[in-house]
């Protein structure tokens, strides 16, 4: 099988484990130096970055959270000068404040590499032609995975999201061979083919690359068999750097971290304990290389485990199993993390509505639904038709605003979910992930 960077991505261990110590030494000194949170933190714990000299060290340094993000918006993280980040990207986390990630021309030139890293792990070459169908914007998503395709030297469509008839005539016209997206638009455009009368087959479309939400071996096999490609999951997080920490090789059994940017833990999310290798339990990842934004064991709230057995691919590089659930109450919904909190802040800005509410993920027709089941005040269904319609389009409309996706509303009446509440969770995912 191919690899991109056979120095690093086939290096004997002791050797990547030498790398890591050099490159976490030096990322440690810079977050002291130049950012007063960590710099408070490791004097509140009588630590400074020297006292670090083994990996075994490290595992005793506090960890940093999605709050700690949020309590330094939009800067206060960045161990450079303004003047010397070249590019600004956000998370679409929370309502009031996203977290705000920058990069130093350095940091997007490390980007492109490690996702041409995964890019052509899975095949893609200059011979592609890749049609990106993530929302360019603030989220890192399609930039990220766009300047790494030009890395790999292959052309890139940036189609953006939504339009899922124009994608389908792009891909006829231009001879996509390449589709990058969520796997549920994956399903979607699957969908739409058949509705159209299209057969996959005279498409010119042989790979798929999807990130950006969990997804099953029973999806990818229902992306494969729906549109006759290879699919392959990636892993990136916003804050971290976005697409390009891990990847999936042709071998498929599990996804390639890339360790001499990316430190990986696995900590017991109740604990905080670390466990020891093949022990499933919450990603941390400690960036190795970031000079613009540093970030010190950051506990991702994704679950998995690591396995440092052989590939067959000839990569040394540990691998991560494939997500299998979040730590926390958040859903990953159509590529957007949507927090419980999030939604109870905007429903208490509705007059009318009640603090009890429910949030349900589910799969209809092969795309997911976000629905929100919500207590109403008793007067809203004592008033005409008219007036409780106007009040479910305010309701939804200030959700789907507030969360960037589309929500279904249910009102109910005052008590409706108090025993359906003590039997199950207020966040409940029933889609097959």
């Amino acid at each position: 099988m191919a690899v991109w960077d056979e120095t690093i991505e086939c290096s004997p261990r002791e050797e990547l484990e030498q790398l890591q110590l050099e490159r976490l030494q030096s990322s440690l000194n810079r977050a002291y130096k130049n950012v007063s949170f960590y710099r408070s933190i490791f004097d509140s714990k009588g630590v400074v970055p020297e006292d670090v000299s083994t990996l075994a060290d490290f595992a005793h340094l506090p960890f940093t959270t999605k709050k700690d993000l949020q309590s330094n918006y939009p800067y206060g993280l960045f161990a450079v000068p303004l003047r010397e980040v070249v590019r600004i990207h956000t998370t679409t986390d929370t309502v009031d404040t996203p977290t705000v990630v920058g990069y130093t021309h350095n940091d997007l030139k490390n980007w492109s590499s490690l996702v041409a890293r995964f890019l052509f792990a899975g095949g893609v070459t200059r011979d592609d032609v890749i049609q990106i169908s993530f929302l360019y914007g603030l989220f890192t998503g399609a930039f990220g995975l766009h300047h790494g395709a030009e890395k790999v030297g292959a052309s890139v469509i940036p189609a953006s999201s939504g339009n899922t008839e124009k994608q389908i005539r792009i891909m006829q016209d231009y001879r996509t061979t390449v589709l990058v997206s969520t796997p549920s638009y994956a399903l979607i455009l699957a969908e739409r083919l058949e509705n159209m009368g299209i057969d996959p087959k005279t498409l010119l479309l042989k790979k798929g690359l999807f990130g950006g939400e969990i997804w099953s071996e029973k999806v990818r096999k229902d992306i494969q068999d729906r549109l006759f490609i290879d699919a392959l999951d990636n892993y990136g997080v916003s804050e971290l750097m976005g697409p390009g920490i891990a990847g999936e090789c042709g071998a498929r059994n599990g996804l390639h971290v890339f360790e001499d940017h990316f430190l990986p833990e696995i900590i017991n999310p109740d604990s905080g304990e670390t466990l020891p290798p093949g022990e499933t339990g919450e990603l941390v990842l400690t960036t190795l290389s970031r000079e613009a934004f540093p970030l010190i064991r950051y506990r991702t709230g994704d679950i998995t485990a690591l396995d440092h057995g052989a590939c067959e691919c000839g990569r040394t590089l540990v691998r991560m199993k494939r997500i299998a659930a979040r730590a926390d109450d958040i859903i990953i919904i159509k590529g957007v993390n949507v927090i419980p909190d999030q939604i109870e802040h905007i429903l208490a800005e509705v007059e009318g509505c009640e603090p009890r509410y429910r949030v349900i993920a589910k799969r209809e027709n092969k795309r997911d639904v976000l629905e929100v089941r919500v207590e109403v005040s008793e007067n809203i269904f004592f008033d005409e038709m008219k007036h409780q319609e106007s009040f479910l389009i305010r309701v939804t409309n200030a959700l789907s605003h507030g969360l960037g996706i589309r929500v279904e509303v249910k009102l109910l009446e005052r008590k409706t979910l108090e025993e359906e509440l003590k039997a199950s969770a207020k966040v409940l995912d029933t889609r097959e992930l």
